[in-house]
């Protein structure tokens, strides 16, 4: 396990990962198959064969060429990851800037993805993307990649009552008749929403029933909510309102500003979320390494 990476536990998800503000952002869910964001590609990101890019900044993407060439370098298939709209192309033009320096381009597979539009990673599970706001200019103010957060999501397929007493051969035969017999459910898993300030995605109902959000809070000093506002990004002042919206299991908080130790942080954050805090709301980097807080519950 890398050095400073932090894992948590809920519900039988698992999560591993490191979020600091300006230095590195990733998760990943290994038994998912899948990270959020790639940081700056740590091998338990490079193991995962789908990456969901929230957006372009540094902290968040540095890794990307990294993550393709490592993957030829371990003579494993290429991996797949998923970028904004306005991103695929810039991604595109790194990767062939990098191969006239390193000398050869990895096998890549880009893919652009869309708010609403499900990216299906197994029969039962799929990832689907939703809009935050957290615009990031590039060139000009009419040139702006807008944010993405991620949920990924658990697909059931359960029989119809009417057809529980039925035997195998006669549910088969209805299917074959074109019979709908199953019931698809959908479980939120995990939700991830990158970068943000507050936003109407904390409404949607995949967003605020995952068993657990993952949910920056860039600022917990009250003299940094101007910096929260002018960078689009959560401020502690802000999570109250927002926490009543939601009914997750569990709100992990990453993102972290190095301006703030955490120690004061989780000061600022139990004055603003009294009994919250602790009961449902975390520090993701409070779980770093072999450290288990008291309210940390076996998966």
């Amino acid at each position: 396990m890398s050095p400073g990476l932090a894992e948590f536990i809920h519900a039988g998800i698992r999560l591993l990962g490191h979020s600091r503000a300006g230095e590195e952002t990733f998760i990943v869910a290994p038994e998912m198959n899948l990270a959020f964001d790639v940081g700056r590609a740590p091998r338990e990101v490079v193991s995962v064969d789908h990456v969901f890019l929230s957006h372009g900044h540094m902290d968040h993407a540095a890794g990307i060429a990294y993550y393709f060439s490592q993957r030829m370098f371990l003579d494993n298939p290429p991996g797949h990851v998923y970028l904004p709209e306005g991103l695929l192309e810039p991604v595109r033009r790194l990767l062939r800037v990098w191969a006239d320096i390193d000398g050869a381009e990895p096998p890549a597979n880009l893919h652009m993805a869309r708010p609403g539009e499900d990216v299906q990673l197994r029969r039962d599970l799929l990832v689907r993307p939703f809009s935050v706001n957290h615009p990031c200019r590039r060139r000009s103010i009419r040139d702006v990649v807008h944010g993405l957060g991620f949920c990924a999501i658990e697909v059931r397929h359960k029989l119809l009552d009417e057809y529980r007493d039925l035997t195998g051969p006669q549910l088969v035969e209805l299917k074959k008749k074109g019979t709908q017999i199953t019931r698809r459910t959908e479980i939120p898993q995990v939700a991830y929403c990158g970068d943000t300030a507050a936003g109407d995605f904390f409404d949607l109902e995949y967003v605020r029933n995952a068993k657990v959000l993952l949910l920056e809070c860039t600022f917990v000093d009250p003299e940094h909510r101007e910096r929260a506002r002018a960078g689009a990004h959560l401020h502690a002042s802000d999570l109250k309102p927002i926490l009543r919206r939601l009914n997750n299991e569990r709100i992990v908080l990453i993102h972290l500003t190095h301006r703030t130790m955490p120690t004061d942080a989780r000061r600022f954050l139990r004055e603003e979320l009294g009994s919250e805090m602790d009961e449902r709301v975390c520090l993701l980097m409070d779980y770093r390494r072999s450290r288990r807080p008291r309210n940390q519950a076996p998966g």
